[in-house]
């Protein structure tokens, strides 16, 4: 995102929700290249904050003199925080994904306060973009992302970091060592090929082998640190890096963790073992595994569908009949998370997909074709489960205008801003869910569906021109990813007058040949909220019987 840009986004978010500068609360998805249908490796991100305005950030490559400085400016709150050297290199991002294939995600965890060191330059997001430009693989990237922390400082409080490339797939934690030491530890720690793992503000690393050093990377400190803050006590081999660092309370577990578990349910029989602990409430629960096996193997549509998540089909489900999903069993609830009634805490459930998702994607990272074909960002500007992602190349040097819309920010509308089109259909889908959300799910999925069918031939086509032409094949990816962002965009528009038309004024009109017609239906409530009303108000709105 260029820099004016992000200011004024945040500074505008701020108007409009005190919580816009609270760390961010996401999720991501994790797929090793044996682990997916077609031999990709797989990473997703939900980019969740209130206030947050979201958009399809462009950072072109680059040539830099020596001496050259980059201004760090914190990435949630825009604060300035210094300036490091430039490297001599820079590389082409699209999104979080960069010309070389390589994805970062991440989710914050916080973990414990007094190790935040507000003296150091670099937060967790600008060390994000920064290490995409200079970083073509994970393992690079992993270098380069602690080199920079451990001589400028990190500012930020606990995070976990996805970092993926075709070939592996990494998670990475990371926390200061307190203020003003503008020291970290960390650790880094390879998902199998043949796995999958998650996290959502949780951390998720406990135990790992630090003699395995071609799958375990950590900083000198890792322990030692723990040891002299009296924090660990035993042996090396029983240090567990989120029980010393970040232990998971009931909120970690219920709100976090549980996420997690929902994704693992899908892909290994017997997981509901570990609903005890995604549940929170039992301190002797086992724990889930960092990362499992799935069943089968995993597309991306798969992974998009998991990042659309509210436990359906679960105890935690979020669809069901009680109140708390209003008259149509809409899956979201208010928030904060938390309230009270009679001085007694209560809690809403906290699933993957959530309203306050500014972005989402899904990387596909596939190492047998051209970097700059093989790397697909698919790409949504809001709710993961109220969007249809379209597919931008990762060597793109052109954002659609629907993903980067002059003149449209956090409190500023345009027709023509993704993140506003669609933001207006989800608003008004959520209060009517179970009435209005499926004319929603036909078209995401229509256009997600005719976006795969399109795939293979298309890059086959983009592959042949590379080999004789590569500035032209880029042009053509360019091209292809405009055209479908917009052609999404159009459809949106057209779906949002669509429900303007069909649903006004809590009716429902009715179609013929595929046309709205002049003819309402009025479908009352539905009959299990119907119930729930006169149990509730008993024989108040009770019409008297005729004697």
């Amino acid at each position: 995102m260029q820099l004016s840009k992000r200011l004024k986004d945040i500074a505008l978010a701020a108007l409009i929700s005190a919580s816009a500068m609270e760390a961010s609360a996401c999720t991501n998805l994790i797929v090793g290249k044996k682990a997916s249908v077609d031999g990709s490796v797989l990473v997703s991100y939900n980019a969740d904050d209130y206030g947050m305005f979201g958009h399809l950030c462009h950072y072109p490559a680059g040539m830099h003199k020596k001496g050259e400085m980059r201004k760090i400016f914190d990435w949630d709150t825009g604060e300035y925080h210094g300036e490091i050297p430039e490297a001599p290199v820079t590389y082409n991002v699209i999104g979080n994904i960069n010309e070389f294939q390589l994805s970062i995600g991440e989710t914050t965890y916080g973990g414990r306060e007094e190790m935040v060191d507000t003296t150091g330059i670099l937060d967790y997001g600008s060390l994000i973009y920064v290490t995409l430009q200079r970083a073509k693989t994970a393992r690079e990237a992993i270098s380069i992302m602690t080199s920079l922390v451990e001589k400028y400082g990190y500012c930020s409080s606990g995070e976990t970091f996805s970092i993926c490339d075709p070939n592996e797939a990494w998670i990475m934690e990371m926390m200061g060592t307190g203020p003003g030491s503008k020291g970290v530890v960390w650790v880094a720690v390879r998902i199998p090929d043949n796995a999958i793992c998650a996290h959502a503000n949780q951390s998720r690393i406990g135990k790992f082998d630090m003699k395995d050093k071609k799958n375990v990377i950590y900083s000198k400190n890792v322990i030692s640190y723990a040891r002299k803050m009296g924090w660990f006590t035993g042996k090396d081999a029983d240090f567990s890096w989120k029980n010393t660092y970040a232990r998971p309370d009931f909120s970690g577990r219920r709100f976090c963790d549980a996420r997690v578990w929902s994704f693992f349910n899908h892909y290994q029989k017997g997981f509901d073992r570990y609903l005890p602990w995604a549940l929170g409430k039992d301190p002797n629960a086992e724990d889930m595994p960092l990362w499992i096996i799935p069943d089968r193997k995993l597309s991306v549509h798969d992974v998009e569908m998991g990042m659309r998540d509210h436990y359906e089909g679960t105890a935690l489900a979020l669809d069901t009949t009680n109140v708390g999903g209003g008259i149509y069993q809409m899956p979201y609830r208010p928030t904060p998370l938390q309230f009270k009634v009679d001085g007694k805490t209560y809690f809403n459930e906290r699933p993957i997909s959530t309203q306050q998702t500014a972005f989402s994607f899904v990387s596909q990272l596939r190492s047998w074709m051209p970097r700059e074909i093989g790397g697909v960002i698919w790409f949504g500007n809001d709710d993961a489960n109220m969007v249809a992602y379209t597919p931008v190349y990762c060597g793109n040097t052109v954002q659609p205008e629907c993903y980067n819309t002059p003149g449209a920010d956090a409190v500023t509308f345009s027709d023509k801003n993704a993140f506003w089109v669609c933001n207006w259909v989800s608003n008004m889908v959520y209060p009517r869910y179970s009435q209005i959300f499926p004319e929603l799910q036909t078209l995401r999925d229509s256009l997600e569906a005719s976006y795969f069918a399109q795939q293979a031939d298309f890059e086959k086509k983009a592959m042949n021109l590379y080999a004789t032409d590569k500035q032209a094949a880029l042009r053509m990816l360019n091209d292809y990813s405009v055209e479908k962002a917009q052609q999404m965009l159009a459809q949106w528009k057209n779906l949002a007058i669509r429900i303007i038309v069909k649903y006004n004024d809590m009716g429902v009109k009715q179609e013929k040949n595929g046309k709205i017609i002049q003819k309402t239906m009025r479908p009352g409530y539905p009959e299990s909220f119907a119930r729930k009303l006169v149990k509730e108000t008993g024989d108040w709105y009770a019409v008297p019987e005729n004697k």
